[in-house]
């Protein structure tokens, strides 16, 4: 490769240990979300990366979950079930060996297994697009080695719900439809017949499962109003070819979410992988479903998708590559890319045959739809055993089971285009390894690998150690322009870029001068909230940076001997048995002292600096912390006045008359003019026009324990004259007075759950993210 693609892979911490080994022909991926999802033998292993603001170690910072495996195995149905029962006695017990061996050989027919290995684990495993699930976050589409096909979602984060089983719904439509696609087939055979015995399990096991994009379907109400309604659709490829196209109802909450189901034949005889095209030219959104085959054919169908707005599909198939050359098609991606030639946008369709790359670039032109395809030999020595790509820039990694890497850069000739490609010899940076799977993250930061040991002195190992390791595939210097010039401007999404980000200011203990006065230059030049949420994560991080770790687990009591009553920690009850038998270690005494007084970390720093400063002088490490801490503070009022004029422009658009909003409105009123040096002519001006509206109406919130007024003086908490405590829901402003309510994903902030009283404005406020770091809120 030319040196303007040079590749520096560097190897990020921690490694994660697979408590089962990695199985399915594509075991990893990672979603939009940043959650890398692992199939293995008894479960899906889910890593979501975070990127704490909390916390001072340089590791990447994962949550772990996982998917288990159904106990149970999954029988396809194909019949009654005392009939089915016995059609597989007669086909067992057969004399015909061609019958009886197939039969029983045959693990679609018998899943249990019985005398063979039990088939548990993972086939495939497929995220949906932002914004499917209740949470606005991805769902998950799980296919099990026995053929079930699950969609799951992650609703508290601790623990992954089954929504439906699609498997078990598909099966049901068949059995009421005869087992025939339309009305006008030909009757279907008995059930006893062993080719028709295959034929109904080979129409209803799954090869593989893709989404879609999020489309827009236009819903009649009882008043004949349309409404736009966001819809999703998936779309499951069968053993026979047969396509089954599934749409959802946005937010999915489970079967009754389900729109339709539509079966498309795409006559390719043993497919073997499925892929959406989506194409936008002018405005106009196409969709097709590309096809692979075991026998090296590739075409796209087209797909008809009724009341999708602004959705054209193709008429007719179109053949991408028809030789029958026996090279496996492994797997598909397609990548929306410009065409800096023909000044349009075009699609790059990238296929793993074998060890070779099949590419194929599609635009439409006057002419028509203009087709040029080849491929690109010479990248390994053994099969490509998996393939990702990022779609920002059209980047294509694949690899094969050696520990070797390719990365492809498309670069645009005159004519189609060729690729710049460069190896990255994974040995160099994990030491002997064998690669099992691959998956880039989102925004093109980090590469995740599943590994095993390889050989060692030509001998191989013992035993298999399945992990997930990270590389990077950026450097800082690129995450940060990134970051800076986004067009997301949401920093959950570009989790990847700011762990980057984040590794770097740990490591050197400042922020580079260079993305400070870039990133103050964008702040005084648009001024928007985006950039200040990036400052204020850069500032934490640098505050992170300058704590001094603490010299054992936190978690760990103390050995020194100093006593401390409990009575002494404020907020904490005290008994004579207590005092008599109670003393506490340094440690705990912090700990009540966090817990009584419901303060975040942050406060928590700021007490003991002032502690520490109070003893006596202030070493400069303690004097640039609080400066540090003034600026997070300053930035984070700033970001809560921005929200507070959003959340009354939301109330002065929705009330017409002197009206109780459940909005504490004149609380956030006199919140924001209550310091001097703010002046902000559009919140003057926009307060100036709500309190008019409320025509000297306070509709003040009371305590729900003695029925006190709250007065509204601080963003986090209300307290009533009585001493009663409430937090704040930082979306509303309003005091969350439950035993139960929502967090951000980095524990920043807290919201209330919304009520079926609240008007829609209300409820669509409590769908938006933290205001502080764009985490989703659970």
């Amino acid at each position: 490769a030319s040196a303007g693609f040079r590749l520096t892979a560097v190897r990020r911490e921690p490694a994660v240990l697979l408590q089962h080994s990695a199985s399915g022909l594509e075991p990893l991926a990672w979603s939009e979300d940043h959650r890398v999802s692992v199939s293995t033998a008894r479960s899906i292993a889910v890593l979501e990366q975070l990127s704490d603001v909390h916390s001072g170690g340089q590791d990447m910072v994962i949550h772990r979950t996982a998917v288990p495996a159904p106990a149970a195995a999954c029988m396809l149905k194909v019949g009654p079930k005392k009939e089915v029962a016995e059609c597989k006695e007669k086909f067992a017990s057969s004399v015909d060996p061609t019958v009886s061996q197939t039969f029983m050989l045959d693990r679609v027919f018998n899943p249990e297994g019985k005398s063979l290995t039990p088939m548990r684990g993972f086939k495939y495993s497929s995220w949906s697009p932002l914004g499917c699930d209740a949470n606005g976050r991805c769902l998950l589409a799980a296919l099990t080695m026995d053929n079930r096909l699950t969609i799951h979602a992650n609703l508290n984060r601790l623990q992954w719900v089954q929504l439906v089983d699609l498997t078990e719904l598909y099966g049901e439509r068949l059995f009421e439809a005869g087992y025939k696609l339309c009305k006008a087939d030909t009757p279907c055979g008995e059930l006893g017949d062993f080719p028709e015995f295959q034929r109904r399990h080979s129409m209803q096991a799954p090869v593989r499962m893709e989404w879609s994009g999020i489309c827009t379907t236009q819903q009649v109400k009882h008043n004949n109003e349309c409404r736009d309604v966001g819809s999703v659709l998936l779309a499951v490829l069968f053993e026979n070819g047969n396509i089954a196209v599934w749409q959802f109802q946005l937010p999915f909450l489970g079967k009754e979410s389900i729109t339709s189901c539509n079966t498309i034949e795409s006559g390719i005889s043993s497919p073997s992988v499925l892929s959406w095209w989506e194409y936008e030219h002018s405005n106009r959104k196409m969709s097709g479903l590309i096809v692979g085959s075991a026998y090296g054919p590739v075409k796209i169908l087209p797909v008809n998708l009724k009341a999708v707005k602004g959705y054209f599909t193709l008429r007719q198939p179109v053949v991408l590559w028809q030789e029958m050359d026996q090279l496996p098609v492994h797997s598909i991606r397609c990548i929306p890319l410009y065409h800096p030639y023909q000044k349009c946008s075009c699609s790059l369709v990238v296929a793993a045959r074998g060890p070779y790359v099949f590419w194929c670039l599609l635009l439409i032109s006057k002419a028509g739809l203009n087709v040029h395809n080849s491929h690109v030999t010479g990248l390994h020595s053994l099969p490509i055993v998996s393939m990702t790509a990022d779609k920002q820039n059209g980047t294509v990694y694949t690899c094969s089971s050696d520990g070797k890497v390719r990365q492809l850069i498309p670069i645009f000739t005159d004519v189609a285009l060729k690729f710049e490609h460069q190896l990255i010899k994974l040995s160099e940076v994990f030491g002997s390894v064998r690669t099992h799977g691959i998956a880039v993250s989102p925004c093109g930061a980090y590469l995740a690998v599943i590994t095993t040991e390889g050989m060692a002195n030509g001998l191989h190992p013992v035993n298999k150690n399945y992990q997930v390791q990270f590389v990077t595939l950026k450097t800082f210097e690129e995450a940060a322009a990134q970051l800076l010039e986004s067009s997301v401007q949401n920093l959950f999404r570009q989790v990847d870029l700011t762990d980057l980000v984040r590794w770097k200011i740990l490591k050197d203990k400042h922020i580079p001068q260079f993305l400070q006065e870039a990133l103050d230059k964008k702040i005084e030049s648009c001024g928007s909230t985006y950039f200040w949420r990036f400052k204020l994560f850069l500032l934490r991080i640098l505050y992170q940076s300058m704590q001094k770790a603490p010299s054992e687990a936190t978690w760990r009591p103390s050995h020194e001997d100093a006593k401390i009553l409990i009575s002494d920690s404020p907020g904490m009850g005290s008994t004579e048995d207590d005092q008599e038998e109670g003393t506490s270690k340094q440690a705990s005494k912090q700990s009540l002292c966090d817990t009584g007084k419901g303060v975040d970390l942050d406060d928590t720093a700021e007490d003991s600096l002032h502690q520490s400063s109070d003893t006596g002088s202030r070493e400069p490490m303690e004097e640039k912390l609080l400066e540090i801490q003034a600026q997070i503070e300053a930035v984070e009022m700033h970001l809560t006045r921005e929200h507070m004029k959003r959340v009354l422009g939301e109330v002065y658009l929705h009330t017409w008359i002197t009206e109780n909003t459940s909005i504490p409105t004149r609380g956030v009123c006199d919140f924001l003019m209550s310091d001097d040096g703010y002046d902000d002519r559009t919140a003057r001006v926009l307060i100036g026009h709500i309190l008019k509206k409320m025509n000297k109406q306070t509709f003040p919130e009371h305590c729900s324990l003695c029925k006190e007024i709250l007065p509204f003086t601080d963003r986090k908490q209300a307290v009533c004259s009585n001493g009663h405590i409430w937090l704040r829901c930082f979306l509303t402003y309003q005091s969350c007075q439950s035993l139960v309510y929502r967090r951000c994903l980095l524990h920043d902030s807290i919201a209330r759950h919304p009520t079926p009283e609240d008007p829609e404005w209300i409820k669509r406020l409590l769908q938006g993210p933290c205001t502080f770091c764009d985490s989703p809120v659970f």
